[in-house]
């Protein structure tokens, strides 16, 4: 549907570019866009390889661990259901430390291989319970999924990387002025998740 969004406002644009006369200033704007965001590009590929490789080094040197069994008791009450020790509770408590250090792009990877387990987990209960394997390939999302997908969109930071490279790519006085208020408001955003997902799980358990 947004690709047939995309392509009729593209359409209607250039159409009224030519209708008015504007089809040059169209093409130059194109053109300086393009060079924008490969500029951007290169930028953020900077800012994120700084940061993955930081990741890396915390990992090696034992301290992405020690956060990881720090918040292993919030992710517990999180998702109650899965087990700690789980490679799903190990990729969750992963995309959870890389989000809320600001690095959307890396916590990716994590939040892929996070769904992968949480889904093979789903299917491994359904066989416990004796599901038929047609209502275990419906693909149906669990609670849990859709937690930490709520979450992930959510997601609470103490330093919004992305923002701040974007604001210094585009210029601004002051890049880091926006940490204050994206702590505020993906705080907000976190705990209005939480409760609406413990709310929405509690009463289809009912």
């Amino acid at each position: 549907m947004l690709n047939y969004l995309w392509g009729f406002m593209i359409v209607i644009g250039i159409v009224y570019a030519a209708v008015t006369g504007n089809l040059g200033a169209v093409s130059d704007g194109a053109l300086d866009a393009a060079k924008d965001a490969v500029n951007l590009c290169i930028t953020m590929l900077g800012v994120m390889s700084v940061w993955t490789g930081l990741m890396n080094i915390g990992e090696k040197s034992g301290l992405i661990g020690k956060c990881n069994r720090g918040i292993r008791p919030l992710m517990h009450w999180v998702f109650p259901d899965v087990p700690t020790d789980s490679k799903a509770m190990e990729h969750m408590t992963m995309n959870t430390i890389a989000n809320f250090l600001g690095l959307g792009w890396a916590a990716t990877p994590a939040g892929i291989k996070a769904m992968e387990e949480l889904g093979k987990l789903e299917e491994e209960r359904g066989q416990r319970d004796l599901v038929s394997r047609e209502h275990v390939n419906k693909k149906i999302a669990s609670d849990e999924m859709c937690t930490f997908l709520v979450m992930n969109i959510s997601s609470l930071q103490l330093i919004p990387v992305n923002i701040i490279a974007y604001r210094s790519q585009y210029g601004s006085v002051n890049p880091t002025a926006v940490i204050g208020p994206c702590i505020m408001a993906t705080l907000c955003s976190t705990m209005t998740a939480l409760v609406l997902c413990k709310i929405m799980t509690r009463k289809r358990r009912r």
